[in-house]
């Protein structure tokens, strides 16, 4: 089972990708992780929506499972999350782990505005550990103080990953990775006892997309897959849609697309990437090598939207987050009510407003110009991929964004 704040589902593909080199898996699809998304997995269905035919379809589904001879999977790798309180203690009656692989438990995490406090969400994203078996894989990063102290009270076996000396999985030399001068991706070097190697992730930039391969390689060591032979498989890996992924945008610009939700610490890790991500050169007007003045031109811009389901945190968190923007960002564009507190701290900063995304994405079609770089990112009812789509160079790489099903397109 994987649970946690921040990057669950890309945690979830990482790891179904290491263990589908020795096992028959089946993974939960996209970010099906509630009290229903969990039992189409176990099912092996998709998400039937308002379709009566399509329950028929499960149903029937369900009793062939039970009554017919059939190869089912010998693991399933389960992403599980909570809007509400209770909703993991619901799941955990689905279904029991085996091994458990935390995430990143954030000091104000998402959905807050439906419990008592930060630490009640904690304990809840933590809770499967609990129901773990003595000795049993219990696998937490080793740069996230809670989990780690709530790793003392079970009886698992805890293997930590992360950045720190002591984690059992450790990544060092953290870098964007470069081909033909174009940033494509993250690398990093990996070590495990007196093992180490190389950690590539394609498609995609931020410290945060290094994390779930190496939470993918402590999975594998627990279930006794050398080091060597996971790197190997997951040369393949590549994050899901909405999650740092880079593409070449309008007007010789670069567009980061972290489009798939936001909550303070992913936006703070995305400003992070902005902050570091080397300018962009843009072609010279007049061939050639550019100039330094040419090479200098372009801006890094922030466009957020709105983090909801904070609640009363709302308002601190997005102020505090301002303060970081003024230090990533040569322009703010903020979408939605909330985001205009992110201004805050932009006196030297160029901001643009708009109410939502599709104002924004037509007020920004024109505005990008050669060697900008755009971090794109807002929580998911804010639909900020209509943004990402707007500023593609190529429409047809409007297929790799979030929430491109019909369903989604449907909805205003």
């Amino acid at each position: 089972m994987i649970s946690g704040s921040v990057g669950k589902t890309s945690t979830k593909d990482a790891v179904a990708a290491v263990l589908s080199a020795r096992f028959y898996i089946r993974a939960s699809e996209k970010s099906f992780n509630s009290e229903f998304g969990v039992p189409f997995t176990i099912l092996g269905v998709g998400n039937p929506w308002s379709d009566s035919l399509a329950w028929l379809r499960i149903v029937k589904s369900a009793l062939a499972l039970l009554l017919l001879p059939n190869h089912y999977p010998a693991l399933l790798v389960l992403e599980i999350g909570a809007d509400r309180p209770g909703d993991l203690a619901r799941i955990l009656r689905i279904a029991t782990p085996d091994a458990v692989v935390i995430t990143r438990l954030p000091e104000i995490p998402v959905h807050v505005e439906a419990y008592a406090s930060p630490e009640h969400v904690r304990e809840e994203e933590f809770s499967p550990a609990y129901a773990l078996n003595a000795g049993a894989p219990l696998i937490v990063p080793s740069d996230d103080p809670w989990a780690l102290e709530n790793a003392k009270r079970v009886s698992a076996r805890v293997i930590t990953y992360g950045g720190t000396v002591d984690a059992f999985v450790r990544i060092s030399d953290i870098g964007f990775y470069e081909v033909d001068g174009k940033v494509v991706g993250m690398h990093a070097m990996v070590h495990m006892n007196d093992e180490k190697g190389t950690i590539v992730v394609k498609g995609s930039v931020g410290r945060t997309q290094l994390l779930p391969v190496v939470a993918a390689l402590a999975t594998a060591h627990a279930f006794q897959i050398p080091l060597n032979e996971a790197l190997k498989t997951l040369e393949s890996y590549e994050p899901p849609p909405g999650r740092g992924r880079i593409f070449a945008g309008k007007n010789d610009s670069i567009i980061i697309d972290d489009s798939y939700n936001a909550s303070p610490a992913a936006v703070e890790e995305a400003l992070a990437t902005l902050k570091t991500f080397p300018r962009a050169t843009p072609a010279s007007p007049t061939g050639g090598r550019p100039s330094f003045a040419e090479a200098t031109k372009g801006r890094r811009i922030a466009v957020l939207g709105d983090m909801l389901e904070l609640g009363r945190y709302s308002v601190l968190e997005h102020e505090r987050i301002a303060m970081l923007v003024g230090e990533s960002a040569d322009v703010i564009v903020t979408v939605g009510i909330r985001a205009r507190a992110f201004t805050a701290a932009s006196k030297n900063l160029e901001v643009l407003l708009f109410n939502c995304s599709r104002t924004a994405a037509l007020g920004l079609s024109d505005y990008v110009r050669p060697g900008d770089v755009v971090l794109i990112k807002g929580s998911q009812s804010i639909r900020t991929e209509r943004i990402v789509e707007a500023l593609l160079a190529d429409p047809s790489d409007a297929s790799r964004l979030a929430r491109q099903e019909k369903k989604w397109k449907q909805k205003v």
